[in-house]
């Protein structure tokens, strides 16, 4: 269950809930923190009632790739009306200094892409991104499963290279620019019995 997946690059991911991380899991063995005091994605995390689950997470460029442009979390549950619910936090990104929380949500990363080369430039976005963070909306009474997607900076579809190559042109209502992801299984949060 402890898994991720990527829509193409080789981002690698990390990510765990618990009750007690901190930033400073950070500076010592944090992966290691992550399995003695919580459970790794895919886990359940049984609550205890006391305080909200703090997650740690991190994510790492493909070596190859293109530069991260933020982290999300995604939050799912049921509300008293039995309607499924999901929200997206922005919880770590790139440049973080100069691009703040507008509105609950974090400005574009910006776009290096040349459609007339195929080309980005890895001058914006971060190598990697790590923190902790806590549901701001955290109900202890509530079910909920929190996952990671990780963003990459925009960089050329293949639709691009391929236009290229065969000499064509595209047209308008074709996607020439993504911004590729991963996605990691969901811990999930159980109230307390």
């Amino acid at each position: 269950r402890e898994v991720y997946a990527t829509t193409g690059p080789r981002m690698s991911v990390r990510f765990f809930g618990g009750f007690d991380f901190t930033a400073d899991d950070f500076s010592k063995d944090w992966v290691k923190a992550g399995y003695d005091r919580g459970v790794p994605m895919g886990g359940d995390l049984q609550g205890d009632d006391k305080s909200a689950p703090r997650f740690i997470v991190s994510a790492l460029k493909d070596p190859d790739g293109a530069n991260l442009d933020r982290v999300q979390v995604i939050k799912g549950w049921i509300d008293s009306n039995g309607k499924t619910q999901e929200k997206v936090f922005d919880i770590a990104w790139s440049d973080a200094e100069t691009r703040k929380l507008e509105n609950g949500k974090v400005p574009a990363v910006g776009n290096t892409v040349d459609l007339a080369t195929a080309e980005y430039s890895n001058s914006i976005g971060a190598t990697e991104l790590q923190t902790v963070w806590t549901d701001p909306e955290f109900d202890s009474a509530i079910k909920a499963f929190y996952y990671v997607r990780v963003l990459e900076i925009p960089t050329p579809r293949w639709v691009v290279f391929d236009a290229l190559r065969y000499k064509t042109a595209l047209s308008d209502d074709v996607t020439k620019i993504a911004q590729e992801r991963a996605y990691t299984s969901p811990i999930w949060y159980n109230p307390k019995a």
